[in-house]
């Protein structure tokens, strides 16, 4: 259950060093976890459970290589709406997300409404993306971005421990 900011529990040094380690590898065992955080087993389950329940740790999962699996392509677009109403922010917001090949959707200020990053099986899967979005109800411009490669993807966010 995500919570707000004034309800969030007290994040301390060792709350800090697991969150830094779990970033760093999600796969490691609690008893791992518990001794790179300095602590036994069990309280350290405690508080990775507490940080799940406050929706600090949001979830798990393998990060893959989309070449490998056959996206060649990753591109970037800036898309902007006809309207700023709250209904057609929705409706955008909704219809991309049942696009498997959306892979981030964030509302900006600044040159759009819309950062998404997609991934394509090559450019002509690429340009049908494209169409379809440029072609979508409410949709006023649509400016892609392709990436020529990737030097840094870290996940998470920066952790002082």
């Amino acid at each position: 259950m995500k919570q707000d900011a004034a309800t969030l529990p007290e994040i301390d040094a060792i709350d800090r060093r697991i969150l830094a380690e779990l970033q760093a590898d999600g796969r490691m065992t609690n008893v791992e976890l518990a001794r790179r955080a300095g602590i036994s087993a069990p309280p350290c389950l405690r508080r990775v459970r507490r940080l799940e329940e406050a929706g600090i740790i949001r979830g798990y999962h393998a990060d893959t290589d989309p070449q490998l699996l056959g996206w060649e392509v990753t591109f970037f677009v800036i898309v902007g709406l006809e309207s700023q109403k709250e209904a057609a922010l929705a409706a955008f917001e909704a219809l991309v997300s049942t696009w498997p090949e959306v892979r981030e959707c964030h509302m900006i200020r600044g040159g759009g409404d819309f950062l998404l990053r997609l991934v394509a099986r090559g450019t002509g899967a690429e340009n049908e993306l494209t169409a379809r979005l440029t072609e979508a109800a409410g949709v006023a411009r649509v400016q892609t971005l392709q990436t020529i490669r990737t030097s840094m993807n870290r996940a998470g966010v920066p952790i002082r421990v």
